[in-house]
């Protein structure tokens, strides 16, 4: 009887020590952003730790397309349910992206995720996968 008790403590303290990455959670949850957990705009320093982000050079984009791009690559890593797409796309509509981030994961003490974006420029479509850490800061950086 006590051995049983003994091990249910056991297995009940073990359970409630478990922690979970499963996204965003209404108080922002563990990719709460630097302003609190608000999904406010992320601004530029957060923005451009992701550098180019997954599309790098490849696409034809200018520099308000290219912002509108990583613009999208930290809302889908920062605040989106694995595999909801987060769309964007210029005033004309010519060019155009999706990104989609996989469910979150730890690697040592950093929150990281997966995630695939399609860029179409004039109806083309170009999609690059990789992988992006968080930061302390807010910030994600993709893995190279």
């Amino acid at each position: 009887m006590k051995f049983s008790f003994a091990f249910s403590l056991l297995a009940l303290a073990i359970l409630s020590g478990c922690s979970t990455t499963s996204g965003p959670k209404a108080d922002g949850g563990p990719f709460s952003s630097l302003t609190g957990g608000s999904k406010q705009q992320a601004n530029s320093n957060v923005l451009a730790a992701l550098g180019n982000g997954l599309i790098g050079n490849k696409a034809a984009l200018d520099a308000s397309d290219r912002k509108r791009a990583l613009q999208a690559e930290y809302q889908a890593l920062e605040y989106s349910p694995a595999g909801k797409s987060v769309e964007w796309k210029n005033a004309s509509g010519s060019r155009s992206g999706e990104v989609v981030a996989a469910q979150p994961y730890q690697v040592g003490s950093q929150n990281c995720r997966q995630y695939t974006h399609t860029v179409r420029v004039d109806g083309t479509p170009q999609s690059a996968r990789g992988t992006a850490c968080r930061n302390e800061d807010g910030s994600w950086t993709p893995l190279t």
